[in-house]
C-alpha cells in the first residue's frame, strides 16, 4: 500500500482478525459482498500450479520450480491514481456475478501471458482467497492456481503489528516449507525481508509494487532475472523502479520496499 494516496479509490481489502480496515467501502472477502458470516471455501494446498510445467525447473536449476505469492489488490488491480488515469478492459459475460468488485475492469488481461512466461508456480497470497479463483483467474486466461489458507489469528499477531512485520509473511515462509519463492506485494517492507531472510532456509525475493501503476514491465523484469537465478541467492530487495501514472501524470522514481 502506498501510504496516503487516494484511499478513495482502493478496492476492497478483508479484514483479518480485526487488523485491518476496509478501504474503498467495498464490503466482503476479496470481491463480492457477503451477507452472511460464514467464511468462504478453502483451497487445498495441492491446487494445480502456474501454467508452467515442471521442465521449467531446469531453468532455474532447481527441483522444483520456486513459488510466486502474487498479491491481487495493488499488483494486479492497481488503486491510489485518479480513477480516469486508468484504462479499463472488456470483462465479458457477468464475470463475478451481480456483487462483483466494480475495479475489475481495470485489471489487464495481459497479466495472465506474462505470468505465464515466468519459471515458477504462481500461488495467490490475497484476501480475495477462492475468489481469486473464481473472478481472476478467467479474467487473466490463468487454470485454478493453489491458494494460500490464512491461519486464524494468533496471540503473536499484536506483536507483529507493534514490530511492522506483514500479517502474511509467517504465514509465507510457513507455506513454502523450504521451498524458493518469490512474493509481490504492495505492502511489504524492509521488515519483511530481514524476517524472511532469517526464518527461511532457501532463496527468496520479497518485491513491492506501487499500488498506483500494478506490475509493470519493469517488474516482471525483475522477477523473470531472478526466477532464473539458480538456488541459493539470498533474500533481495526490489530494484529501484521508475515509470509514470497510467495514462499519462506526473513521473516517479522512487525505492520500491
Amino acid at each position: 500500500m502506498v501510504q496516503g494516496r487516494g484511499a478513495a479509490s482502493a478496492p476492497r481489502r478483508a479484514v483479518r482478525g480485526g487488523r485491518r480496515a476496509e478501504r474503498g467501502g467495498w464490503s466482503g472477502h476479496g470481491g463480492r459482498r457477503r451477507g452472511g458470516a460464514g467464511s468462504p471455501r478453502r483451497s487445498s494446498r495441492r491446487a494445480t500450479g502456474g501454467g508452467c510445467s515442471l521442465s521449467c525447473a531446469a531453468v532455474t536449476g532447481c527441483a522444483r520450480l520456486p513459488l510466486l505469492f502474487l498479491d491481487v489488490d495493488g499488483p494486479l488491480l492497481p488503486f491510489g491514481a485518479e480513477p480516469q488515469r486508468y484504462p479499463t478492459y472488456t470483462l465479458g459475460p457477468d464475470p463475478c456475478g451481480v456483487d462483483a468488485n466494480p475495479l475489475l475492469n481495470r485489471i489487464d488481461p495481459q497479466h495472465g501471458v506474462k505470468l505465464t512466461a515466468l519459471p515458477c508456480e504462481v500461488v495467490w497470497a490475497t484476501t480475495w482467497r477462492d475468489e481469486a479463483n473464481e473472478c481472476i483467474a478467467p479474467l487473466l486466461g490463468l487454470q485454478q492456481l493453489a491458494v494460500v489458507v490464512w491461519p486464524e489469528p494468533s496471540g503473536v499477531d499484536a506483536q507483529d503489528e507493534r514490530d511492522g512485520l506483514h500479517w502474511k509473511t509467517r504465514a509465507l515462509v510457513d507455506w513454502a516449507a523450504g521451498r524458493p519463492f518469490a512474493w509481490v506485494d504492495d505492502e511489504v517492507t524492509d521488515i519483511d525481508r530481514a524476517w524472511v531472510a532469517a526464518h527461511h532456509g532457501a532463496h527468496a525475493l520479497v518485491h513491492r509494487v506501487d499500488a498506483r501503476l500494478g506490475l509493470t514491465d519493469d517488474d516482471y523484469a525483475a522477477l523473470a532475472s531472478w526466477l532464473r537465478q539458480p538456488c541459493g541467492a539470498e533474500v533481495r530487495r526490489s530494484p529501484i523502479v521508475t515509470g509514470q501514472y497510467p495514462e499519462g501524470g506526473e513521473p516517479f522514481s522512487e525505492q520500491l520496499e
